[in-house]
């Protein structure tokens, strides 16, 4: 944000703060409707509604996790309570995969499809005007370096503060701890996450408790996708839903399982909650 509008946010915001810089009350808009897929709770909005709650998490300067739940993620979140759990507590969970959206919409509510690809790179041309601050965690330092580039490129102008690759292993309080106040001392904003579910997701809530930036985002692939690390399906295959088949044809031996069982049981347990009229809580 510019200085102005973050003094002014701050401002507003200040009474709403618990002594310690924790938030006490959220003065932000949240979606009128949602829809759930396999229990975890899907937040119908277009990129304009998606881009105007953003701007008011951004002036409420309390922390806010935003979710882009692919299948995969309900799957596990179906089967684990705790991590469904953790997911019901986004500030904003978006339908990342087509299937998803689908979902949703059997249980009555209109939903589109919004990728973290596709957030990055709405929040990144609005935070040039805004002048949002960003702050990219996750991937490898290779593809964080490709990935400044890019956006640097496509979006001329755009405040990058910091990037860091954290250890493909466990990160314990004490690292999360030092990456929190890195975070919090470049003023970042905006914090990408992408470490891919669950992880990121488990870890961006281990973030926003430490209340380090207004808006974090578990983004999942889209840090490879920009980057241009791997190749993004082409839009026909992700209009009709076939995303799953590109992903699954450049890595097989990866991501095999998760599509092909996976998949069965997103349409297993969607279809039962519809029949039942209920899903897990």
């Amino acid at each position: 944000m510019t200085e102005e509008g973050r003094a002014e946010a701050e401002a507003q915001a200040s009474a709403g703060r618990a002594p310690g810089g924790s938030a006490a009350v959220h003065s932000c808009v949240r979606p009128n409707s949602s829809a759930r897929v396999n229990g975890v709770r899907i937040d119908p909005v277009t990129p304009a509604e998606f881009l105007s709650i953003v701007r008011s998490f951004q002036e409420c300067r309390a922390s806010h996790l935003l979710h882009f739940c692919a299948a995969h993620p309900t799957v596990e979140a179906r089967h684990d309570p705790e991590y469904r759990a953790l997911l019901n507590k986004g500030d904003l969970n978006l339908p990342d995969g087509m299937p998803v959206a689908w979902a949703a919409r059997t249980d009555g509510a209109p939903t589109m499809r919004l990728t973290g690809t596709d957030a990055l790179s709405l929040v990144a041309a609005w935070g040039v005007q805004a002048g949002l601050r960003h702050y990219l965690f996750g991937a490898t330092d290779d593809t964080l370096a490709r990935l400044r580039d890019n956006l640097e490129l496509a979006h001329p102008g755009i405040e990058i503060v910091g990037m860091e690759s954290p250890p493909f292993r466990p990160i314990s309080d004490e690292e999360l701890d030092a990456t929190a106040e890195r975070i919090s001392a470049s003023g970042a904003d905006a914090v990408w996450i992408g470490l891919g579910a669950p992880k990121q997701d488990v870890i961006g809530d281990r973030l926003r408790r430490r209340n380090i930036a207004p808006t974090l985002f578990a983004v999942g692939a889209a840090f490879d996708f920009v980057s241009g690390t791997k190749r993004r399906a082409p839009a026909w295959m992700s209009r009709l839903g076939l995303e799953w088949v590109h992903r699954l044809g450049s890595e097989p031996g990866r991501l095999w399982k998760r599509y092909l069982v996976g998949n069965t049981r997103f349409v297993l347990g969607v279809a039962s909650d519809r029949v039942r009229g209920r899903g897990p809580a």
